[in-house]
């Protein structure tokens, strides 16, 4: 889907864009030209690039010796 009409940039080239680094609106902006001219797509870019940004981001991993109470059901012996 296209998301930047006034540069051409779709959503995937925004996607690509972040898993490459980066992070920001203002990196978005001198990577692809987003957001350069008019700034409609601002926002709904922003979204790709947080959502990708949280896809990125792994839960943090329980410590070893954590008490069955605090593990998942599963993990538990």
């Amino acid at each position: 889907m296209y998301v930047c009409i006034c540069s051409g940039v779709t959503d995937r080239q925004i996607v690509q864009a972040a898993r490459q680094g980066v992070s920001t609106l203002d990196g978005l902006r001198t990577t692809l030209g987003v957001a350069a001219q008019c700034g409609t797509c601002a926002q709904t870019a922003c979204e790709i690039l947080y959502t990708e940004s949280e896809l990125r981001v792994s839960p943090p991993s329980l410590p070893v010796s954590a008490p069955a109470e605090i593990l998942p059901a599963s993990a538990a012996v």
